[in-house]
């Protein structure tokens, strides 16, 4: 049975979310402890693919997923999935909601639900975990009261029961979780598609600008950008990039030419189906019919077809 790694340990959001990206598929989900490990393994050819966080609407990004996405051999999202940030306060039997006097979980989520703690558990103790699986691990052993964690956590600590459930400050909180494997045969254009990469752009005036332009230029709408160091030397920075479209599409292939002859280094990090499935909204000069029309005038120019 093929392998497939995610974030763990087990009963964390990565695990359900990697269920959620890889249903219809029988495979074994194989926990590891940090992202570099786990796509370390899909480059090792130890697993065939692995789910992974990569943003979150409250908290932002995932630094280890961006960095260790671009230090190695390439690897490429094919899938992605957003999972609502909900949260259970777990307990031991037997202990109320007025009995908790210390809450453990990953920093992200004691942050997610920091007004619901100050209003309802004033007085109770923060404790910081490697994970929220890990809090309710320890949860279950006694050295905590109680533990937020994600609901599927239960599967694996069947004797902790729920004091609260569906806990959040931001009601429509969502993390996004990629499924990465290696480099082959990319997922059909849907028509509702993002493209990811990553470049590497020179320390000149204008540098940052010149890359948006080429795809403002060409009608491409641009949903997410962030800047990483590239840790090679000081001033040097990695620009992450999501986009509307395949790349597939026309206008999306010519700005990713662009961006290979224009930057000091461009790597593909995937083209694949939105979650949310909202298609890509394209102007008429930048359609593939467009494209297609202006490819057979410049042919019929260089054939002499044309005056």
């Amino acid at each position: 049975m093929p392998e497939i790694a995610y974030l763990g340990p087990p009963g964390t959001f990565t695990e359900q979310a990697t269920r959620a990206l890889t249903e219809g598929f029988d495979a074994a989900l194989i926990p590891y402890d940090t992202v570099p490990r786990a796509l370390a393994a899909i480059r090792a050819g130890e697993v065939l693919a692995a789910g992974v966080p990569v943003e979150n609407s409250v908290e932002g990004s995932v630094p280890a997923t961006l960095d260790a996405l671009v230090t190695g051999e390439p690897l490429v999202a094919v899938r992605e999935v957003l999972l609502p940030v909900r949260f259970d306060l777990l307990a031991r039997p037997g202990v109320e909601l007025a009995q908790v006097r210390t809450v453990a979980s990953h920093p992200h989520a004691l942050a997610q639900v920091r007004d619901w703690l100050a209003a309802n558990l004033p007085d109770a103790a923060q404790r910081v975990t490697s994970s929220t699986a890990a809090a309710a691990e320890a949860t279950e052993a006694g050295e905590f009261d109680a533990a937020l964690a994600a609901p599927v956590v239960t599967e694996h600590y069947r004797s902790l029961v729920p004091l609260a459930r569906g806990l959040a400050d931001v009601r429509d909180a969502v993390t996004r979780f990629l499924l990465v494997r290696r480099p082959g045969p990319l997922p059909e254009p849907t028509g509702a598609d993002r493209t990811s990469v990553a470049a590497v752009i020179g320390d000149e005036v204008g540098s940052l600008t010149e890359l948006l332009s080429e795809l403002s230029l060409r009608g491409i709408n641009l949903s997410r950008i962030e800047s990483r160091p590239t840790k090679d030397r000081l001033g040097e920075y990695r620009f992450f990039l999501d986009f509307d479209g395949h790349v597939a599409d026309a206008r999306i292939g010519d700005a990713l030419t662009a961006l290979r002859r224009r930057c000091n280094e461009v790597r593909f990090l995937g083209s694949y189906p939105k979650a949310d499935r909202a298609p890509a909204t394209v102007r008429p000069s930048a359609s593939e019919q467009a494209f297609r029309a202006s490819a057979k005038w410049l042919e019929d120019v260089r054939a002499g077809r044309l005056a």
